[in-house]
């Protein structure tokens, strides 16, 4: 299985060119599986699940042009009899991960069976995330709560951070918790972007020294492309490698 984790989509045409390589032919003529459920946390969740699969949302994937586009709900799946959709998944060209809360969406990945899989599956396979679509791939998911509280599992540490943001300071709960492992580095999406004002550049550093291994911070303009455990950075815009074993 291939890796495509974005901050926001297929922003620019980087991204897309990127996309284009790992697919290794036209959009039109790939099947792909969209799975909204980080989504549902949030009030007003549902409306933001329509929004990824209508592709009517901000962060461009399923809107790009497939020859077939299906929903996998994470949620559903323990109900359903697994040859029913696993053959689904082993047979598509494409998973769209959309993002949300990122600890809700690794619990139904392994509640599900998904991760289980993964594994398994391909190596023509491209998974594509977004936001905490690409934080649940990695080793070590770090992750922000600025309005409530994160989920109570065994696995979970959190603790109240005062960092500086245009506003002035904020009092953020730092969240750290183990993630699929899928890649040996953690990721902070939406850097700069004004509605998250806690995920700057200067308060990566912050997060990345509170993790056991390398952090990303990427704006929305870059993906980072990971192809047989091979690493690039694919971006328009801005993004620093953390690496807290060397820091």
């Amino acid at each position: 299985m291939k890796l495509l984790l974005t901050s926001a989509g297929i922003k620019n045409p980087s991204i897309l060119e990127a996309l284009l390589d790992l697919l290794g032919k036209p959009i039109s003529e790939c099947n792909a599986l969209c799975i909204p459920t980080g989504m549902y946390p949030y009030r007003g969740g549902g409306a933001g699940a329509y929004r990824f699969i209508s592709g009517t949302a901000a962060s461009p994937l399923c809107e790009l042009g497939w020859k077939s586009l299906g929903v996998l709900e994470l949620t559903a799946l323990p109900s359903v009899d697994q040859e029913n959709w696993i053959p689904d998944v082993e047979e598509t060209d494409a998973l769209l991960v959309w993002g949300g809360d990122v600890l809700y969406l690794r619990r139904w990945m392994r509640e599900s069976g998904l991760a289980n899989l993964f594994g398994s599956l391909k190596k023509e396979l491209v998974y594509v995330g977004v936001s905490a679509g690409s934080m649940v791939t990695t080793s070590c998911i770090g992750e922000t709560y600025t309005n409530g509280k994160p989920p109570k599992e065994d696995d979970v540490e959190s603790e109240f951070v005062l960092v500086d943001t245009p506003e002035g300071e904020l009092s953020v709960n730092f969240t750290v918790a183990p993630g699929l492992g899928l890649v040996n580095f953690a990721l902070l999406p939406h850097v700069g972007h004004e509605r998250f004002p806690e995920n700057s550049l200067l308060n990566s550093e912050i997060w990345a020294s509170k993790l056991p291994v390398p952090l990303y911070a990427l704006d929305d303009q870059t993906a980072i492309k990971v192809v047989d455990g091979t690493t690039e950075v694919i971006s328009e815009g801005h993004w620093k490698l953390f690496n807290t074993k060397t820091s």
